[in-house]
């Protein structure tokens, strides 16, 4: 079994997108078990604990993004999802906003672009190295990027695969604990953007 993460905030039910969110979470949630060929549990970031993982057999993690600022959370509800991140003991993939809870959950920051700058809708993103997480991709693929925060320094273990001009770190991956992360949205691809689909694959054929 594999686990997605909602790292959505209630608040951003109630915002004009928050019905498309949600929708989202089950249309993903089947895009990963079909994906795996294993049972996806869809589980809200609050309600995360290494005791419903063990008895669950969570196999690999995967983190939503999210559309709250990090502020609104309420104190310690992160807390159990960030102490999973941070043993590094299951296999996880974070898109956006997870991969920023799996930066600041290893000691990194979180930090707005420069000049107030955002990156939305599907553009470039310059891949670089052998990793596996990579395989069947060129230098330059189509993405969905929603974001207007980014990380500035990788985590420690981390190496930096993804990049554009204005996010340097758009895509990290941890070879020795088989953690990747992205600051664009690898599971909103389609069929004429499908390298996002790739990435995924390729990193459940690395882990599971």
């Amino acid at each position: 079994m594999i686990a997605f993460v909602d790292l959505e905030h209630v608040s951003g039910h109630g915002q004009p997108w928050g019905e498309k969110l949600l929708a989202a979470r089950t249309w993903i949630t089947y895009r990963l078990e079909d994906m795996a060929g294993r049972h996806c549990m869809l589980i809200r970031y609050d309600r995360v604990s290494a005791e419903l993982f063990d008895r669950l057999g969570i196999e690999a993690m995967f983190i939503s993004g999210n559309s709250a600022a990090p502020e609104v959370y309420e104190p310690g509800s992160l807390d159990a999802l960030r102490g999973l991140i941070a043993s590094r003991a299951i296999p996880t993939f974070g898109f956006c906003g997870g991969m920023q809870v799996m930066a600041t959950s290893l000691g990194g920051d979180l930090v707005p672009l420069d000049d107030g700058a955002k990156e939305f809708g599907y553009d470039d993103v310059e891949l670089t190295g052998s990793h596996s997480i990579l395989a069947g991709l060129g230098p330059t693929e189509i993405v969905r990027h929603a974001h207007s925060l980014h990380v500035p320094v990788a985590p420690e273990g981390f190496e930096v695969i993804g990049s554009t001009a204005t996010t340097p770190i758009q895509m990290i991956v941890d070879d020795a604990n088989r953690m990747a992360g992205t600051q664009f949205h690898p599971e909103y691809f389609t069929d004429e953007h499908p390298a996002g689909e790739v990435m995924i694959q390729n990193f459940m054929r690395w882990v599971l």
